[in-house]
Order: structure tokens, then sequence, then C-alpha cells
């Protein structure tokens, strides 16, 4: 059982680290990551669900950096062509050309061969049980962590069908509960709602309607449809709208549900409003939050020991 937040030492430093869904505020978990890194905390384990299981899963095959480099550079443009239509009714995109370029970008591996220990949580689709994908190839338990209803198809491993991790658990503090570290700190995508500023409007990308191809309509009209509506406060929200708010508002009640059975030593708060869902674009404004907050919620433990990075 850990000890207290408010009774560790300084001293103490090894840590496992829980990571929430919530879509491209995902990448404030890069800037977590480095923010412990560079202030002597040593990740020895992680727990991730959709894209916490992603960035999780890249800083544990030690490529974290190759990843914030490659996603600071994304343009809207970018994100688009990484879409690829379904021809199935279970999902718009299969997932499988993101995963293919990340694959190649990052290198797949076994996840018994990774140097910590790593859980990515998906959901059976008919059973509804919590998984926890502990063995296989990491971006097998990847993609199936991050099968968003009605974005991405489900996805087949092993005997079972899997779909996002967040549907039963956004953090997942239980795989971490038998770790001996110091320190168990969970980085919450679904934090409270924030006045921001307004983000700078990216270039107008044609990526989506090109030649008037179907699968190319079909992408400028999910990403349209991402899009909020500030015509007027009385617009009617659209079906992905009210898709992505309900299961905003399920992940919330399901997470607070889940930390007042597991309650991690410290909280690290990323607001649910800092961007879209699909505001890959973003990453630097996103990596420069996480860093942000991370020393809000632990900068008081900056003498847990030297400045060594955990990544190689």
């Amino acid at each position: 059982m850990h000890r207290s937040g408010t009774d560790m030492s300084k001293a103490s430093k090894s840590v496992s680290l829980v990571l929430g869904s919530g879509g491209a505020r995902g990448l404030a978990h890069i800037g977590v990551i480095q923010w412990l890194t560079e202030n002597g905390y040593q990740i020895r384990s992680i727990s991730g669900s959709s894209m916490g299981a992603l960035v999780g899963g890249i800083y544990a095959a030690r490529k974290l950096e190759v990843y914030a480099q490659w996603v600071s550079a994304l343009e809207r443009a970018h994100v688009i062509r990484l879409l690829d239509p379904s021809l199935s009714r279970s999902g718009l995109f299969k997932g499988e050309r993101i995963i293919g370029v990340l694959r190649e970008l990052i290198g797949d591996c076994d996840i018994a061969e990774l140097p910590l220990s790593y859980t990515a949580v998906a959901t059976d689709i008919e059973s509804g049980e919590e998984v926890w994908l502990r063995e296989g190839r990491l971006f097998d338990a990847i993609r199936a962590s991050m099968a968003t209803p009605l974005v991405f198809t489900p996805f087949k491993h092993g005997e079972r069908t899997l779909l996002d991790g967040a549907l039963v658990n956004p953090l997942p503090v239980a795989p971490t509960l038998d770790d001996g570290t110091d320190l168990t700190i969970a980085v919450n995508l679904g934090g409270p709602a924030e006045l921001r500023p307004a983000p700078p409007q990216p270039a107008r990308a044609n990526g989506g309607r090109n030649g008037g191809k179907a699968y190319g309509k079909r992408i400028g009209d999910f990403v349209a449809a991402l899009r909020p509506n500030r015509a007027s406060a009385e617009s009617t929200r659209g079906l992905l709208d009210v898709a992505f708010v309900s299961m905003q508002t399920m992940h919330d009640t399901i997470a607070r549900l889940k930390l007042a059975a597991h309650a991690p030593d410290v909280t690290v708060e990323i607001p649910r409003n800092a961007c879209g869902y699909h505001e890959f674009w973003r990453a630097d404004e996103l990596i420069a939050l996480g860093r942000e907050r991370a020393a809000q919620a632990l900068g008081g433990r900056e003498g847990a020991g030297s400045a060594h990075a955990d990544e190689a």
C-alpha cells in the first residue's frame, strides 16, 4: 500500500504512472512524463487507457521524444490523411493507417520485452469486462485500447473483440496496486473545465474533399462535424458532438468512482476543455500544459532526486 502524499519523503522517487483517456488531450501526458524524468522521478510502471495507453506504451519503448517531435510537426491536413475510412458499420475508421505509421516510427515489440511494467486497458465488447493487456505485441494492445466507439472499429485481440478501455476504466489505477513503487501518480484528462483562450485556427485543409471521392468526403464531413458550431448558442448539437459529450460525461463519472475506490498519491488534472478530441495539431501547447500541471501538482517534490532523465 502506498503512503499518503502528505507523508511522502522528498527522497521517494520511484513511480507508478497512470495515464487517462481523452483524445488529443492525451498529448499532455508527454509533458507530464518529461517533467517527471527531468526532476528525478523514475517511472517503473505504467497503466493507461486509450490515449494514455498510446503515450505510455511509446514511453515504455523509450521512443517518447521521437513521437513528441513527430506529433509536434503535425498539421490539420496531416491528421486528416492519417484517417482510413472503414467499409464496416462498426466504426468510421479502421485505425490501421495511424497504427502502421506509428509502428514504422517507433518500432513494435513484445510487451514482455519492455524495460518497465506496462498495462493497456481495453473493454471486451461481448462481456463488458475490463481487460488488462500485459502481453503480446505492443501496438496491438494500444490499438485495442484506443478503439473509440463510432470512431474506430473494434479490434480482434486473440479470442476477444475489444473496444476503448475508457468505457470501463478511463483512469486505471487498479493495475498498479501491487507495484512496489514509492508513489502512484495519475494524470486525469477530465479535470474541471477552465476559462481558456481560443486556440489559433489552423489553415484550412483540402485533404478531406479531394476530387469528390466518397472516402475523402467522409473524412472531411467527420472533421467538420467535430468542430464546434459557434454561430449561435441555440445551435443544435450534431450527432458526433452529442456522442463525444456523452462519452466524456460517462468517462468522468466512471473515473470518479474508480478514484474513490483506488486513490493515487497524486493526481495531475488536465482541464477537460483543454482542446477538442481530434485537435492533435495543438501538440506543443498541450505538452507545455502537461509540464505546467505536473509542476503544480508535484512542484514541492522536485527534490526527489537529481534531474536525471529516466529515458535513454
